[in-house]
C-alpha cells in the first residue's frame, strides 16, 4: 500500500481524517489552502486565533469550519482548539499544518500514510535544511539548537522538533493535554508523546518561505523556546 492509495482507503472505510489550520491574519493564504486540503481529508477546521483581518470569513467561505477566538491567544491555544475540535468530530487521524502558506497541503498525504499504516502515532513534517533555499538562517540554525536541547538524553531522537505540519492518531489526540500558550507548545506535544512511549516518525516535506528577516522579536521567541525546552524536559 502507498500513499497514493489513501483516497481510496478512506472512501472504503469511511475513516474521518480532519486538516486543522492555526491561524492569524493570514487572510491572503487560507483560501487557497482550504481548498486544497480539502483534496485529502473529510474536513477542514480553521481555527483563527483573534485576527483582525478576514481570515475567518474566507475560511467559511471556502468551506472551513471555523473556530474562533476573540482575542489572539497564542499558537499553543489555537493547536489546542485544534485537538479539541479533532476529539469532538472523532477524528481518526488529525493533521495539523500552518495557515500562512508555509506548508504545502499537497504533502497532507504523506503525514496520512503513517498513521493510517500503523507505522506512527505521531507523523512529523521534517524540513529539509540543505535544499531549502527560503529558509533563513537563522530559523535554521534556532531549529537545530532546540533540537539539540530536546534530543539530549533521550532516547527517542526527532531531526526537526519545532515543525508545525504534523499528524496525530486518534489515542494521541484523546491523551494529549496541553498547557503551553506559545510556541513552545510543540516540544511539549513531544515530551507528552515520548512520555506516552508513542511512536514518532518523521517524513520529509517541501516548506516555503517568504521574505523574512531577524528582529528581536524572532531572537526573543527563540530563547523562550529553548528554555521552555529545558523546563519541559524537567517536568516543570
Amino acid at each position: 500500500m502507498g500513499v497514493d492509495d489513501i483516497t481510496t482507503i478512506n472512501n472504503e472505510k469511511n475513516i474521518k481524517y480532519i486538516a486543522a489550520f492555526p491561524c492569524f491574519n493570514v487572510e491572503d493564504s487560507i483560501g487557497d489552502l482550504v481548498r486544497r486540503a480539502q483534496k485529502h481529508v473529510d474536513m477542514v477546521v480553521v481555527v483563527d486565533d483573534g485576527s483582525s483581518d478576514n481570515t475567518g470569513r474566507i475560511a467559511k467561505e471556502n468551506g472551513a469550519l471555523v473556530v474562533q477566538h476573540k482575542i489572539n491567544q497564542g499558537y499553543g491555544s489555537a493547536i489546542n482548539s485544534c485537538l479539541l475540535e479533532a476529539k469532538a468530530n472523532n477524528a481518526v487521524v488529525l493533521v495539523i499544518l500552518d495557515g500562512d502558506g508555509q506548508h504545502n497541503p499537497d504533502d497532507i498525504p504523506l503525514l496520512l500514510y503513517p498513521i493510517i499504516n500503523g507505522e506512527a502515532d505521531l507523523a512529523i513534517g521534517s524540513r529539509s535544511f540543505r535544499n531549502n533555499k527560503t529558509m533563513p538562517n537563522y530559523r535554521k540554525f534556532g531549529i537545530l539548537i532546540i533540537s539539540f536541547l530536546w534530543n539530549f538524553g533521550s532516547k527517542k531522537k526527532v531531526n526537526d522538533t519545532q515543525s508545525g505540519f504534523r499528524s496525530y492518531n486518534g489515542s494521541l489526540i484523546e491523551g494529549l493535554s496541553l498547557h503551553e500558550k506559545g510556541m513552545s507548545v510543540s516540544i511539549e506535544i513531544l515530551e507528552q508523546a515520548r512520555r506516552k512511549d508513542a511512536v514518532i516518525k518523521e517524513v520529509t516535506i517541501s516548506c516555503f518561505y517568504g521574505r523574512r528577516t531577524f528582529g528581536l522579536k524572532a531572537l526573543k521567541q527563540g530563547i523562550v523556546v529553548a528554555l521552555s525546552v529545558v523546563r519541559i524536559r524537567l517536568g516543570r
